[in-house]
């Protein structure tokens, strides 16, 4: 047996597959685990905080939630597209080569179909909206209130304007 007659378009497809899963998989458990991370670290800067009674260390909870948030976001962004890759090029190839009637994959579609979707989608925005803008802005208010330096106060200002940004690409993917 050659090595031709092992490797068929199928094959690589599937083999494409597999692997797109495992990154799927993968992408899915660092995304969910940058939320507890995100509030862990902003617990910790507040706890900090009102210890020290520098309320100048509240801008780290904006920086955080903006790294860390971009990052959420990104990896997202890759889980879905994954999804539309198999959904919309891979799936239907694989039925092509093996002449099935229906598509393959299935589950890719079906679960989006799912009573409740769209109200999970939006309950996870809110949580996401909550955690990356919510949080850092209560925090840069109570920064504010603080009588602090007014460098410190263009800085807030700044990240608030990128925070915003932020917000609006959660909202932006809410609807895709």
């Amino acid at each position: 047996m050659t090595s031709t007659d092992d490797v068929t378009e199928s094959k690589i497809l599937l083999a494409e597959y597999d692997c797109l899963k495992e990154e799927q998989k993968t992408r899915i458990g660092f995304r969910d685990n940058l939320l507890y991370f995100t509030l862990a670290a902003a617990t910790a800067v507040v706890a900090v905080t009102v210890q020290s009674g520098q309320s100048r260390l509240l801008l780290f909870v904006p920086a955080i939630c903006l790294i860390l948030g971009w990052t959420y976001l990104v990896n997202d962004e890759k889980i879905s597209a994954i999804g539309c890759y198999v959904r919309d090029r891979l799936g239907p190839r694989l039925g092509e080569l093996s002449s099935a009637d229906s598509m393959v994959f299935n589950w890719e579609v079906y679960h989006r179909n799912v009573t409740g979707r769209t109200m999970r989608k939006r309950l996870q925005t809110a949580v996401d909206l909550f955690t990356y803008l919510v949080l850092p802005m209560v925090c840069t208010t109570a920064f504010w209130r603080s009588h602090a330096q007014p460098l410190l106060v263009l800085a807030s200002l700044v990240q608030t304007l990128a925070l915003t940004v932020l917000g609006w690409q959660f909202l932006r993917r809410t609807e895709q």
